[in-house]
């Protein structure tokens, strides 16, 4: 008889199963308390989405619907796009202080008047163009409401930004994480009665939109102390290490990843309007994967910072390789599921009235694919200290966005389809460049709050 032995460097029998609970152990060891929950409330946060656009598609007209989202797509454009980089190099100032011992409340301070300005300044920008554009007609159908929604937005978005830095900081990542969860439910749970009493004002749901940030922060502060500790005065260099950069990448990666639904608001004629709203479910339903992936980056969150704190630059490369062929297995399977299963699952989630073709919703998942895969290396690139070629990468995939929907000569669907495919396609190739480029120099070590804070996308709603 043949007897298989097990050896203590394999990964099958007993020992294989210790060696695996070890390495399990050591990765747990080596991140942040709480920092599991950031993954979980990536993951709320995705799925209480989807609950509360199939409720908004059920209850309100298709050209409401769009109004709706089209306060969404200006929301999570400029929110994270202006705000992240500030919670990022708040996270950074703060954990660099507290390294040194000495206290952070001068930097949040500093903040929050840079994004009051920043709020401020947008606030002036979308007054003005309201009143002398016919945008709230053509792009929110008449509803001024939602005007003052994007308003209040900047401020509570800009608020729970803050506060996440602040908390990125200190290292609590458990209330971290609770607002990420916290914001999504409180978004979702007030569409339930909106939907029940048949409310077919768009307004209300983009309360549901503009309000929860405000009240997520207020949860996850329950019980947190010592955020704003006094400390040496802070210039307003402390923040700007690499918040140019950021600012830049992070408003550029939202763009592109709104850029189906931009690109069609601007084409569309006005006879299309309608159809948008069946366009926007199946740019949702395109975005299934995304859920995975974050599923996938909760999973491996603590290991990948793990490796970041220790420096340890040949296991993260390893792990940025098999995350890759992760992503890429998703976003396969993905497009399959999406041709043959999409327009079927978009009638039972948002009823009968939505209508999109097998191959409309087939090429959007591509595309949200190749944006994950993109935003996976840009991840990854950040990590390297590679700002500012994250943000050139963004960029040129905006630019071939831009260029093939104005040279394609298709209908209105397929010409945005195809340009959001080679525009998250072009900068996916940019971005694995320069990080093999960059990774001979190494991992930046000890900027834990970075990469978690770039793996806080707001995918599901981008």
């Amino acid at each position: 008889m043949v007897r298989v032995r097990s050896d203590a460097g394999g990964t099958g029998g007993p020992n294989g199963a210790r060696r695996a609970q070890r390495l399990v152990a050591a990765a747990k060891s080596a991140a942040p308390e709480g920092l599991f929950l950031v993954g979980i409330g990536l993951v709320i946060s995705g799925i209480s989405t989807y609950g509360f656009q199939i409720l908004a598609f059920r209850g309100l007209s298709k050209p409401d619907y769009g109004a709706l989202n089209a306060l969404w797509v200006f929301v999570f454009v400029l929110a994270p796009g202006v705000f992240l980089p500030l919670e990022q190099e708040v996270g950074r100032a703060v954990a660099a202080r507290r390294a040194r011992g000495v206290g952070g409340g001068p930097v949040v301070r500093n903040a929050g008047v840079l994004g009051a300005a920043f709020a401020f300044v947008f606030t002036v920008v979308i007054i003005i163009v309201a009143v002398t554009t016919n945008m709230v007609d053509t792009v929110f159908n008449n509803h001024w409401g939602l005007v003052v929604c994007l308003i209040v937005s900047l401020y509570t978005f800009g608020i729970e930004y803050l506060s996440r830095g602040a908390f990125a900081g200190r290292g609590r990542f458990d209330a971290y994480g609770v607002s990420l969860g916290a914001e999504g439910i409180l978004r979702f749970l007030p569409a339930i009665p909106l939907a029940a009493y048949a409310a077919t004002n768009p307004v209300w749901f983009g309360l549901c939109l503009a309000l929860p940030p405000l009240a997520a922060t207020a949860i996850a502060l329950r019980g947190q102390h010592d955020l704003m500790l006094p400390g040496p005065p802070s210039r307003y260099s402390e923040l700007s290490t690499n918040l140019g950069y950021l600012l830049g990448g992070s408003l550029f990666a939202q763009i592109l990843g709104y850029a189906p639904f931009i690109g069609a608001l601007v084409l569309a004629t006005k006879s299309q309007r309608a159809q948008l709203a069946d366009f926007i479910v199946g740019l949702f339903l395109s975005r299934i994967p995304i859920v995975l992936f974050q599923a996938v980056q909760a999973a491996l969150l603590p290991g990948l910072t793990g490796m970041v704190s220790a420096g340890r630059d040949d296991d993260f490369r390893k792990a940025v390789r098999r995350l890759f062929f992760i992503v890429c297995t998703i976003a396969v399977l993905g497009v399959v599921g999406g041709f043959l299963l999409g327009p079927f699952v978009g009638k039972i989630l948002f009823g009968s009235k939505f209508q999109l073709g097998h191959t409309d919703v087939a090429l959007l998942t591509a595309g949200s694919g190749l944006f994950i895969l993109a935003l996976m290396m840009s991840q990854a690139l950040i990590s390297l200290s590679g700002h500012a070629y994250a943000m050139w990468a963004w960029f040129c995939g905006i630019v071939a966005f831009v260029v093939v929907t104005a040279v394609s000569s298709h209908d209105l669907f397929l010409r945005v389809e195809i340009g959001a495919i080679a525009g998250a396609g072009v900068s996916a190739v940019a971005t694995a460049l320069f990080y093999r480029w960059r990774a001979h120099k190494g991992i930046a070590a000890g900027s834990l709050s970075t990469l978690i804070e770039q793996i806080e996308f707001e995918a599901p709603a981008v």
